[in-house]
């Protein structure tokens, strides 16, 4: 933390009385990577504008669920936050796609295909409001499940599957393989899983370990089924409101930890990975399985072009990433 307080940290402001306070909410806990690098965010902040910029974040959903940090943004009660792709899209509902099964499987694709489209949705955030301060990932998303392996799609079908309430994606997935989600927001996921009521999920192992998900669960599929992204957005009317001298620190800074982030979390996702595939029943799939789950994703895929995302969009995203 201290490193990244002074690698965000620069030549400090003139203190004045009345410091401007920003509130900022996260379904991450305080102690993870995530809060760790935004509590070091708000230590540079505080040190380089010499405390008249103060960052007051809200961790472990104190601020409610995603859907309701974005609706507590547009209302004033909130100022901004740390969210994944479901946050982003109830705010630009295209952001949404870069999740669609299947597109991405490893770091350097994201990057490249994301590179490409934030300009795009850096831009279409704007006009919805909210200004995008910087991206940030959420980890390689795998399979997970109590009870017995995932293989093949038709595997789910006999199993209690998790799905995000606020998630556009899951259900078209579950209606091509055939099988009923079960809705839950992510606090709820935790009591569901020690209760039974869900046994696969696919997240990233990260978020899997630091919200004790996967002690619950004993099987892990090595293949990784998607990619997790996230960003840090704030109310653009609340940022212009700032000063000047504190808005551009704010927004550099933003920036900057955005990229330490992205950083941390890749590096934190392949320890936690590696950490339960010693404790759990690694996966492994055939090629003719993997076959099978990329017939499955691209049908989803086709699916979502028919209204949920504009088709010009899924197909761009397609041929960006090489599918």
């Amino acid at each position: 933390m201290l490193a990244a307080s002074t690698l965000l940290a620069g030549v400090a402001l003139t203190n004045e009385a009345g410091a401007e306070e920003v509130s900022l909410g996260t379904l991450a806990p305080k102690k993870s990577p995530w809060g760790k690098v935004f509590e070091a965010w708000a230590k540079a902040i505080d040190k380089k504008t010499s405390g008249k910029l103060v960052l007051k974040w809200y961790f472990n959903a104190q601020q409610g669920d995603e859907k309701l940090m974005v609706s507590k943004i547009r209302s004033g009660q909130l100022d901004g936050a740390a969210v994944t792709s479901v946050g982003l899209s109830a705010i630009y509902k295209d952001v949404l796609a870069m999740q669609s099964p299947g597109l991405f499987q490893d770091w350097d694709t994201l990057d490249k295909v994301r590179d490409k489209m934030m300009p795009e949705f850096q831009d279409g955030m704007k006009k919805n409001g909210f200004v995008l301060l910087g991206a940030g990932d959420v980890g390689l998303a795998r399979t997970m499940s109590k009870g017995r392996a995932i293989k093949s799609p038709d595997d789910l079908k006999s199993m209690k599957v998790y799905a995000w309430k606020d998630d556009s994606i899951a259900p078209k997935i579950a209606s091509e393989i055939g099988y009923t989600p079960v809705l839950a927001q992510v606090p709820e996921l935790l009591p569901a899983l020690s209760s039974g009521r869900i046994n696969v999920i696919t997240v990233p192992a990260l978020a899997a370990t630091q919200l004790q998900w996967w002690s619950h669960l004993d099987h892990v599929n090595e293949n990784v089924a998607g990619v997790g992204i996230g960003g840090l957005v704030m109310s653009n009317k609340r940022l212009e409101a700032l000063p000047g001298d504190v808005r551009e620190v704010l927004k550099k800074t933003g920036e900057k930890a955005g990229k330490m982030l992205t950083k941390r979390i890749r590096e934190e996702d392949e320890k936690a990975y590696a950490m339960i595939s010693k404790r759990m029943t690694v996966v492994k799939l055939s090629g003719a399985e993997k076959g099978r789950w990329n017939d499955v994703f691209k049908k989803v895929r086709a699916k979502l072009a028919q209204g949920t995302f504009p088709s010009s969009l899924i197909s761009k995203l397609e041929k960006l990433a090489g599918k």
